[in-house]
């Protein structure tokens, strides 16, 4: 069963997570392998599909927020595009868009970031949006301040964190076939403040924020310890008692059940798949029906087909032109 774990550090300004997907990974994998027309994830990509998934629930977890946690990662390797879609109720769905041959044990850099144009985004898209709100979203390169190209995806996430969000992050991921799992410890903001900006005005001031800074260091570099083998093996009790066996742990009630642990869901419906072949346009999408016969959509996260014949194709257009006017407001 999938499981999310979150703790403190007592008397420390430190907080953590630990994210252990099972069922919820394999179902995704599971309809991937289904897929004729695509078949399963070659071993590379699946982990690092894997590892997005886990930073995905991570993150979702660390943010108090209402909607959509989207992480992308997309370059010009033979990995065009992998995305990981996590909601605040923690279903989440993930795909991978491959169109080159893989080497075997490719790094990040070697699969979406072969010519230094890699990226990687966050965006926070509200499940009620106001009229004229736009989803939130912040982008890094996939290499350092220096250029250096990052081999790992948790090198580049905590560069997000630090350059987006200012917060100093220890982030370990690992994924196979079985199990895709991550740790996150992470310094919380001082006084209301994110840690940079409070480490400046601490110093300016002249606070005493070494404490701080040895604390978050010291624990930062046992969780770093964490093998890739003992993350995808251990449990989680093991895993901390191994780690933080010195440090009092302040535990959070795990989320693991059915109902509010991570879980697979997607969101395609037939009515979205209308709304986009509506978008298209009546001469686009009677082209295809002209061609082909009909039009059938695969959803890239669960494998959903939907078809539309040329009644269907008809229908959609009819049914939008029997609409009101509307109106100039946002919907």
């Amino acid at each position: 069963m999938s499981e999310l774990h979150k703790f403190l550090f007592d008397g420390q300004p430190v907080r953590g997570m630990i994210v252990r997907l099972t069922d919820a990974w394999q179902e995704i994998l599971r309809r991937r392998a289904s897929n004729t027309e695509t078949g399963a994830y070659a071993a590379p990509v699946r982990e690092l599909l894997g590892e997005m998934a886990a930073a995905g629930v991570l993150m979702q977890s660390n943010i108090k927020f209402n909607g959509a946690l989207v992480l992308q990662v997309m370059g010009d390797g033979p990995v065009k595009l992998v995305v990981a879609d996590v909601n605040s109720d923690l279903t989440l769905r993930a795909t991978a868009n491959v169109q080159g041959d893989v080497p075997a044990g490719a790094s990040l850099a070697e699969l979406v970031n072969v010519h230094g144009s890699g990226r990687c985004a966050i965006t926070l898209d509200p499940k009620d949006r106001r009229p004229g709100q736009q989803p939130y979203q912040g982008v890094v390169p996939l290499q350092d301040v220096d250029g250096k190209k990052f081999a790992r995806l948790s090198d580049a996430l905590q560069f997000y964190m630090l350059q987006s969000e200012q917060l100093d992050t220890t982030i370990v991921l690992a994924a196979n076939e079985e199990v895709a799992a991550g740790l996150m410890i992470q310094r919380m903001p001082v006084k209301g403040e994110a840690n940079l900006a409070g480490a400046t005005e601490s110093a300016e001031q002249g606070d005493d924020r070494n404490g701080f800074n040895e604390d978050y260091n010291r624990i930062a570099h046992l969780a770093a310890s964490l093998t890739r083998d003992e993350l995808l093996t251990l449990d989680v009790d093991t895993i901390l008692h191994r780690l933080f066996w010195e440090e009092k742990l302040l535990r959070f009630v795990p989320q693991q059940d059915e109902e509010a642990g991570p879980r697979f869901a997607c969101t395609c419906s037939r009515e979205r798949v209308q709304n986009m072949l509506r978008s298209l346009g009546q001469d686009e999408v009677d082209s295809i029906v002209a061609e082909r016969g009909n039009v059938e959509v695969g959803c890239d996260y669960c494998g959903q087909q939907y078809h539309f014949d040329a009644v269907d194709a008809a229908q959609l257009f009819a049914d939008a032109a029997a609409q009101p006017p509307a109106s100039n407001a946002v919907q």
